[in-house]
């Protein structure tokens, strides 16, 4: 598959794909789906980023929280009234009150949205503020990171500027989301959260250290270089969360994990939260977390909200069907993966030149190119995403209803995160699969594996299915 050399930078720093082709803006979240359409103009100009890491909020809310009213002066957002599946509405009946939070984080929990908590958080959330440690198994879109961020908010006193709290994450992507969460949730309790990860200024960051916080996410490396140096002080970081454990318990992070317990206190909680556990796992619960509680949610592992397909071509055919794909189905934003960097950036160069507007990420990109990719595509600025596996962890965004797998995947780990990108929180998804004669033995092994069926795709496939 040649399409020519891409360009691999674009006017405002970072790559990306414009061009004559869909209409850039906002998804659409509640109303009609809006399909792949072309129209003049493309992508014009970029909406300025501001990452501030530190994270500091006001508390303009204060006498409000101890005022009997209180709910009454919320402001969440519009209600999401599309259709959700089991894996979030099979709850037993709990309301985030039942738990005694603060006011202050019950208002940021209903601000954010959230009215009920979910499976996962029902499991989770009681234990976890209960201090034991937590083993949680769930599937991706569930409301994990909720989980997890609410006990630990509400075990945090702002009191003392004191690194209290420390998610580890395997990417920079999944820090930049799981912060927002944070800040988000606790937007009325003055929490400072910082995050530190690879691939950004060390200096930037022990500037910011110095100026202290109470929630660090950050990546394994980053993080234990800076508490080598002595600029981290995690002597007071009572409670380790690791998401996307079987990740950060691989190979290339268990060493860097074992070596960060060093700088923390002996009495600490764990929280480890996966939607896969691998041996690698278990081995670690047994040493370091024999007593954990554990929580299992995962009697399927697929969302029940994604719908799959798979569609039998040629690799010369392979553009042609996504071309014809982008014709009948009505996308809000769809991520399409390749298995290689070369091929990320080629299909990208080859959906600009089809007429459609076009971003790529993958893990050899700057990685503040890589910042502004994410930052824009989440946005709405753009429908489509060409990625490598980079972008298959934990990234949330709800907009996302169509997942293609350009080139399919060797293993049925990395299949249940790419499809777990559509049909977030329970809603509705569609991931579609352009098989080869090669694939066909992989197909077989990952239905197998997961226990799912993966259907022959039909001549026209009825969008409440994925919208």
């Amino acid at each position: 598959m040649h399409y020519g050399r891409p360009r691999s930078t674009h006017q405002g720093g970072y790559n990306a794909y414009g061009g004559p082709g869909v209409q850039p803006g906002r998804s659409n979240y509640g109303g009609a789906s809006m399909g792949m359409q072309h129209s003049a103009g493309g992508y014009q100009g970029m909406p300025s980023s501001n990452y501030n890491m530190s994270g500091s909020a006001s508390n303009p809310a204060a006498a409000v929280a101890n005022d009997d009213n209180w709910k009454e002066t919320l402001k969440p957002p519009q209600k999401d009234n599309r259709v959700k599946t089991k894996d979030v509405t099979g709850t037993k009946g709990n309301d985030f009150e039942d738990y005694f939070l603060k006011r202050e984080l019950l208002m940021g929990i209903f601000e954010k949205g959230y009215e009920k908590p979910s499976p996962i958080q029902e499991e989770s959330i009681p234990v976890a503020l209960a201090g034991k440690n937590v083993l949680a198994r769930a599937k991706n879109g569930t409301g994990k990171t909720a989980a997890f961020v609410i006990p630990l908010l509400e075990k945090t006193s702002t009191m003392k500027k004191a690194i209290q709290g420390l998610i580890l994450v395997p990417t920079r992507e999944l820090a930049l989301q799981t912060s927002a969460v944070v800040k988000e949730l606790g937007k009325h309790m003055n929490v400072d959260c910082m995050v530190s990860t690879g691939g950004t200024s060390l200096r930037e960051d022990i500037m910011r250290f110095y100026q202290g916080a109470h929630v660090v996410v950050a990546t394994p490396g980053r993080v234990l270089d800076l508490a080598n140096k002595g600029v981290v002080d995690l002597s007071n970081c009572n409670i380790l969360v690791m998401d996307e454990a079987d990740k950060l318990l691989s190979p290339e992070f268990q060493p860097v994990i074992e070596e960060l317990f060093r700088f923390l206190p002996s009495e600490r909680q764990i929280l480890l939260y996966s939607a896969t556990f691998p041996v690698t796992v278990k081995q670690f619960k047994d040493k370091y977390l024999p007593d954990a509680h554990e929580i299992n949610l995962m009697e399927e592992l697929t969302l029940q909200g994604v719908t799959q397909f798979y569609a039998f071509v040629e690799e010369r055919q392979k553009v042609h069907c996504l071309n014809t794909l982008f014709s009948k189905l009505q996308i809000n934003q769809a991520i399409i993966f390749c298995n290689s960097v070369t091929r990320v950036e080629l299909l990208a160069r080859k959906i600009t030149e089809l007429g459609y507007s076009c971003f790529f990420i993958h893990a050899r990109m700057m990685q503040n190119h890589r910042n502004r990719v994410f930052h824009d595509f989440r946005n709405g600025a753009c429908r489509c995403l060409v990625s490598s596996d980079l972008f298959t962890r934990g990234i949330d965004i709800q907009s996302v209803n169509v997942v293609i797998n350009f080139d399919f995947p060797k293993n049925s780990e990395t299949y249940l995160h790419r499809i777990g990108r559509s049909g977030r929180y329970g809603h509705l998804g569609l991931a579609i699969n352009l098989i080869t004669f090669e694939d066909r033995f992989n197909l077989y092994r990952i239905e197998q594996e997961l226990g799912t069926e993966i259907r022959p795709i039909p001549s026209s496939i009825d969008p409440s299915i994925y919208t």
